[in-house]
């Protein structure tokens, strides 16, 4: 059985958006807030910066947090990856 889309109303930055994906309800709330906070956070530092401003460095500095925490994930597989090579040589 395939799984149901969810649908919901959420507000960023002010405007109103409805949010569908295969994320419960829950989790795309918890992204739209996560969202928001990003660019009220940014408008709180620079007022002058327009909606649109806002939103791109929002998206720029959530892709730099991404980018990041996949160098680290990719660093991490590094390291286990060869102990799983060995453990595998041993058995």
């Amino acid at each position: 059985m395939a799984e149901q889309e969810s649908r919901v109303e959420v507000e960023i930055f002010g405007e109103y958006y409805t949010l569908k994906g295969d994320s419960s309800p829950e989790e795309l709330i918890m992204l739209a807030h996560f969202v928001n906070r990003k660019m009220k956070a940014l408008s709180g530092r620079n007022s002058r910066l327009s909606r649109t401003q806002t939103a791109v460095l929002a998206a720029l500095n959530i892709a730099e947090e991404l980018k990041r925490l996949q160098e680290e994930y990719d660093n991490i597989l590094k390291i286990i990856e060869p102990e799983k090579d060995n453990n595998k040589k041993n058995s």
